[in-house]
């Protein structure tokens, strides 16, 4: 019987595979949250390097967000790495949402991040 970690994992790793075969060289713009935090990298997944992150521990974001853990917070996440994202150079990325589903705070993040200018 197969554990619920080892499913999330399979998911994730079945979501890297499709990513790959469509991303022609872009960086991957991978999601992360936990019941407190959400995060955001860019990773350039050709030199195996970060090129930018957010997320609601940095200190221009923690003062003012009420939680970590709600969909404003990810919202300004995502306004926070597509800032960062245009800095870098960056402007097509694909999106990573992991084992999560495209809801909720993973969507607020995606929503904001494309409003913020970054091309997915």
């Amino acid at each position: 019987m197969s554990t619920n970690l080892s499913l999330q994992t399979r998911r994730k790793l079945r979501l890297r595979y499709q990513l790959r075969q469509k991303a022609n060289g872009r960086p991957r713009l991978s999601v992360f949250r936990s019941g407190k935090h959400i995060y955001a990298q860019i990773i350039d997944d050709a030199a195996g390097r970060t090129l930018a992150a957010a997320s609601t521990l940095d200190k221009d974001l923690k003062t003012t967000l009420r939680t970590g853990a709600d969909k404003e917070a990810a919202g300004a996440v995502g306004k926070l790495i597509a800032e960062r994202c245009k800095a870098a150079g960056v402007t097509a990325v694909v999106f990573d949402r992991g084992s999560y589903l495209y809801h909720g705070r993973v969507k607020a993040l995606a929503e904001a991040a494309r409003e913020g200018g970054l091309d997915f």
